[in-house]
């Protein structure tokens, strides 16, 4: 087949069990395909699977896939490392983003582009691009020289882990509660940023997992799932999200 007509997903969920590796099942058969430039968004209730399902995307060893496919620009990468996935341009922007004492965001975004590009860029050639970016995300220039998510307010962490899609440039961002924890100018500055990163590159993939519809309404999915017990039991456009809100999630169970 020729690269003109080639239809291969960017990202393809098939029939995917995981459970945790004391035997307790989590997921138990998602089906889910991402198409470049698509937005999804995943919603279900507590303890329906989200985060689990974010962390198996990301290779965790937490979980064990026991079924299932996780496929990346045709590529089986079920079996990959995280590093090797993210390597390959796979991104994921944490719930809670950790504190690495000691390192600044510029060598932190140093060290991780060059991994991903296979090149030992300087701090020189990067801060030029960090500058610009932060800019774009309304940060402040400063943020380049402290320490990694230390002193951070949650808006502020959740603003760097953007930046962090925007220099790495990943082919596929799978957001895990991005907005969790934010209020609504925060959540608007992070949404803006997403939006952003989407405008300069307009074929990346994002799987947004969130509780709350707020988000939905500045990402614009152009697909939204419903996870519950850990399957996908309801897709749709807009309406799905509304439905949500009017009636809960009682009435996708």
């Amino acid at each position: 087949m020729s690269s003109g007509a080639d239809t291969t997903p960017l990202f393809e969920i098939s029939n995917l069990h995981a459970s945790t590796v004391d035997g307790t099942p989590i997921l138990r058969g998602v089906d889910l395909v991402v198409g470049a430039g698509e937005v999804h968004a995943l919603m279900g209730p507590n303890g329906s699977g989200k985060s689990t399902l974010a962390s198996v995307l990301l290779g965790s060893p937490e979980y064990l896939v026991t079924e299932g496919s996780v496929r990346f620009r045709g590529d089986n990468i079920t079996d990959w490392s995280t590093d090797v996935r993210g390597k390959a341009g796979i991104f994921l922007a944490f719930q809670y983003p950790l504190e690495i004492a000691g390192v600044s965001v510029i060598n932190f975004l140093r060290q991780a582009l060059s991994a991903r590009k296979g090149i030992d860029l300087s701090v020189l050639e990067l801060r030029l691009a960090i500058m610009d970016w932060m800019d774009r995300l309304g940060m402040d220039p400063a943020f380049a020289d402290r320490y990694v998510n230390e002193g951070f307010s949650g808006g502020e962490k959740k603003r760097n882990e953007i930046l962090q899609m925007a220099i790495l440039e990943p082919e596929m961002a799978i957001l895990d509660e991005t907005d969790s924890g934010l209020d609504i100018d925060a959540l608007e500055v992070v949404a803006n940023g997403v939006s952003e990163v989407r405008a300069a590159r307009p074929d990346l993939g994002v799987l947004a997992i969130t509780h709350y519809q707020r988000l939905l309404r500045h990402l614009e999915p152009d697909v939204v799932h419903i996870l519950v017990n850990g399957q996908i039991v309801e897709q749709g456009g807009a309406e799905i999200a509304e439905r949500l809100e009017r009636d809960g999630y009682e009435a996708f169970r």
